[in-house]
């Protein structure tokens, strides 16, 4: 009887077993998620302290008369060396969370700049830049609570797997192609719209972040005990990671030269996380086992953490740059030139504004215009005597 029973307890005891093995593999890589989420939301942090304390440093520089170049200030080197601990924080997260969760968390940074340039530099903000960040806030409460769940080991072989499935193949094949013809415009017929240079952004992020997850991933996995660095794949991405990088940061500098940072702030979050997302979802299938429920929660929360984005960098002012003289036709009271072709002659006592648009005949002979002296330059034996300018005379007729 004895033996009878007991494969059938030994039978009723597995189930169990089996259940809270599953629970315990939910909890940890749940575990995983909030540790990887952390780590990108430290990282965007410190990036953006770090930005504004570089930024501090120039604005006190500019406002002084300290001679000393930007670069040999104590409080530029920190903002440096926080800059890289940020980095190093943001690329350490990818080893641990979905690449489709760490990704959008880059609105933390614009939401951290937002509130240290109101604290630190006295940025002036409105009641709508607060609801502004509150909407960014709420979108990434959203990434983080229903972002995907799936966790692998970046080992070589999976890499390797994931690198000829045929749907990231595909993904490849249309993403070369758009590259191709975007970069086609923009080079040779001259389309520098914003939304083709940040697309062209965009596509070289979205091989950055996959190959930075692998990287990671595979780092992680060495420090840990099992060597990964003896694959060629790790190399393979690698090099990878670095060109796409490299080629992204030439395509932003342009992207600076004609437009506003914060117009290239907003666009390219919104563009560079939208693509990132579908490559991660192609090349490490972040959703794959994901309800219907999860999904729709973490694309309204990537929508409305694009709205707090876009919201922000629009209320921004953009910088007035400034100006050494004063426009003609902006001084009130003052005729335009262009009307009537009246001359301008230089005033006296002002080194950078332009005035005496009327008639000068009433006023004291102080104030009349000097004449500048006539140049003489000698060629041989000839003396040849030229004004280096004409001479415009006026009746009160004119």
């Amino acid at each position: 009887m004895e033996g009878d029973n007991s494969p059938d307890l030994q039978l009723q005891q597995l189930p169990p077993t089996s259940v809270a093995v599953s629970v315990n593999e939910v909890s940890f890589s749940y575990k995983e998620n909030l540790i990887g989420a952390l780590l990108a939301i430290f990282g965007h942090l410190v990036v953006s302290i770090a930005l504004n304390l570089q930024k501090y440093s120039h604005i006190r520089l500019a406002g002084s008369k300290d001679p000393r170049a930007y670069f040999k200030t104590k409080t530029w080197w920190l903002g440096l060396f926080l800059m890289l601990l940020g980095e190093l924080g943001v690329f350490s997260s990818y080893a641990f969370a979905p690449l489709s969760l760490i990704v959008p968390l880059s609105a933390v940074s614009v939401i951290a700049s937002a509130i240290i340039g109101i604290i630190f530099i006295k940025e002036k903000w409105k009641p709508k830049d607060f609801l502004s960040c509150g909407l960014a806030v709420v979108g990434t409460y959203l990434l983080v609570t229903f972002g995907p769940n799936s966790h692998e080991k970046m080992t070589g072989e999976n890499i390797t797997k994931h690198l000829v499935s045929w749907p990231f193949l595909l993904y490849m094949l249309v993403e070369i192609i758009v590259f191709c013809l975007l970069l086609y415009f923009y080079k040779e017929k001259n389309v520098n719209y914003i939304v083709v240079i940040l697309l062209l952004v965009a596509l070289l992020g979205s091989m950055t972040v996959v190959t930075v997850k692998a990287v990671a991933g595979m780092l992680v996995l060495s420090i840990q005990g099992n060597l990964q660095l003896d694959y060629p794949i790790f190399y393979v991405m690698l090099v990878c990671m670095v060109a796409t990088t490299v080629y992204q940061a030439a395509f932003l500098s342009q992207a600076t030269q004609l437009y506003d940072s914060s117009l290239i702030a907003s666009v390219g979050y919104i563009l560079s996380t939208t693509i990132a997302i579908t490559a991660g979802a192609t090349f490490y299938l972040d959703f794959t086992g994901e309800d219907a429920l999860h999904i729709c929660m973490f694309a309204l929360g990537c929508l409305i953490a694009f709205l707090g984005v876009f919201l922000i960098t629009r209320n921004r002012k953009k910088a007035i740059p400034f100006e050494p003289y004063i426009s003609m036709d902006a001084m009130p009271g003052m005729q335009n030139i262009h009307d009537k072709g009246m001359t301008v002659q230089p005033e006296l006592k002002a080194s950078f504004s332009y005035g005496a648009l009327e008639n000068n005949d009433n006023v004291s002979e102080i104030y009349t215009p000097a004449t500048l002296p006539v140049m003489q330059e000698e060629h041989g034996s000839r003396a040849i005597s030229a004004a280096p300018y004409r001479v415009l005379e006026h009746t009160k007729r004119e």
